[in-house]
């Protein structure tokens, strides 16, 4: 007889539960969302690539990284100098300030190349030695100036935007929220259930929160074409409010992908469980997506979170000690479909007729004549005591009639024979 129940542990069994066929080990597959969420996809030959990168400069800086962003914000900065440096160099050669040093200049100590690129840095970075200065001899060199102010005032703006938004990144709030290592499989309320579990590692809470949850399974033909099928799970509770760390419970029923899968099935399974959890943070008010993926042999049958949170004195205690830790228990080895198909054919315990709780059926029509007449004729002593008495004074009277029927006949009898006489 095959056994009915098995229990796998997370540490030592966890490689059994990997994909097998009968000839060994398939071949590694990549997964289609990683570990920490990020999408495993790399995109080619995507038409105009760099023109759209262009088109949404401010999207592009804000998923750069950190090392990038600084080289561009300072190349920006040193550009800009450099650029107006030469302008007013120029401006000085046309005007004559270098070849002679007696004219009135337009820019005051602004002899060389050098002095037009410092007065540049000193004039966008509002600086002012007070030994550099723009004169009154140049309409152009003022326009210049005022042309610098106006583009300088331009590149703060948008490298402290981009430096607030990329701090303030959704990412980095993500990373904040995570999810256990495996998922699991085991028994609720009579029923097969998938479970994962996910916590909040800051202090402060979210708004609202939503899980999702869905299996990916990609098909790769002969030919090269590659399938990915999309099936989404329903969840238990999904609208979360995550204070405290939670179990999210898919119930394995008709509809499920996991409906027909029992534990052997599992372990030859190809597919991907994404899961996710959309939330809102109330200190920000940004809305952000936390996002990991289990495959099949981290889908551990048999197992069942252990317990974090723990009531204190005057506040409820977490331990995330225990975030990732499961525990074995008894899960029977077939599919939620034939566990249910058994649990139907399994007879229910009758209670006798003196315990039942179960009320009793409306009497019919002919059924309640019946009783009534059957009460008719067992009616209470009484009746009966009434029955007796009028039979006792019957048979009195009876008694009485037949005596007196006697005399009468005797008294004919005496008369007769006088007749006779006469």
């Amino acid at each position: 007889m095959p056994k009915q129940y098995a229990s796998v542990s997370p540490s030592d069994d966890t490689a059994a539960l990997s994909v097998k066929t009968e000839n060994g080990h398939q071949d590694k597959k990549y997964r289609y969302v990683r570990k920490e969420g990020s999408c495993n996809v790399v995109f080619r030959h995507v038409p105009e690539a760099w023109l759209l990168f262009v088109t949404d400069i401010f999207t592009t800086l804000i998923e750069i990284r950190w090392r990038v962003v600084f080289i561009i914000f300072a190349l920006s900065y040193i550009l800009s100098w450099l650029f107006f440096g030469i302008l007013f160099w120029v401006i000085a050669v046309a005007h004559g300030d270098i070849k002679d040093p007696t004219t009135e200049p337009c820019v005051d100590q602004v002899r060389s190349f050098t002095a037009a690129f410092l007065f540049s840095l000193e004039t966008q970075t509002t600086i002012g030695y007070g030994f550099r200065g723009m004169t009154e001899n140049c309409m152009v060199a003022i326009i210049i100036v005022t042309i610098q102010d106006v583009i300088s005032c331009f590149i703060d703006t948008f490298i402290i935007g981009i430096v607030v938004s990329k701090m303030a990144s959704a990412r980095k709030r993500a990373q904040t929220v995570g999810f256990s290592n495996c998922a699991v499989i085991n028994l609720r309320n009579g029923h097969l259930c998938l479970s994962w579990r996910v916590g909040d590692f800051r202090r402060n809470h979210m708004v609202e929160g939503t899980a999702h949850a869905q299996t990916v399974r990609s098909t790769t033909y002969a030919t090269g074409k590659v399938d990915v099928v999309y099936e989404d799970l329903v969840i238990e509770q999904s609208d979360i409010i995550l204070v405290t760390p939670t179990t999210i419970t898919h119930r394995i029923e008709p509809g499920s992908p996991l409906y027909k899968m029992s534990l052997e099935d599992l372990q030859k399974a190809d597919f991907e469980l994404v899961v996710s959890f959309t939330y809102t943070d109330d200190s920000t008010g940004t809305l952000h997506q936390t996002r990991t993926s289990y495959t099949p042999a981290e889908i551990l049958w048999g197992q069942l979170f252990q317990e974090m949170i723990r009531v204190g004195r005057r506040h409820f205690r977490v331990d995330y000690a225990l975030f990732h830790q499961t525990a074995k228990v008894l899960v029977p080895e077939i599919s939620a479909e034939k566990y249910e198909h058994k649990q139907q054919l399994r007879p229910s315990p009758r209670l006798s007729p003196r315990h039942s709780t179960r009320p009793s059926p409306c009497p019919s029509p002919r059924s309640s004549s019946w009783q009534n007449h059957h009460e008719t004729h067992l009616k209470p002593p009484t009746v009966m005591v009434e029955l007796a008495n009028n039979y006792k004074l019957l048979e009195a009277e009876m008694s009485a009639t037949i005596s007196t029927s006697q005399e009468d006949s005797q008294h004919q009898d005496s008369l007769t024979p006088a007749k006779h006489l006469t």
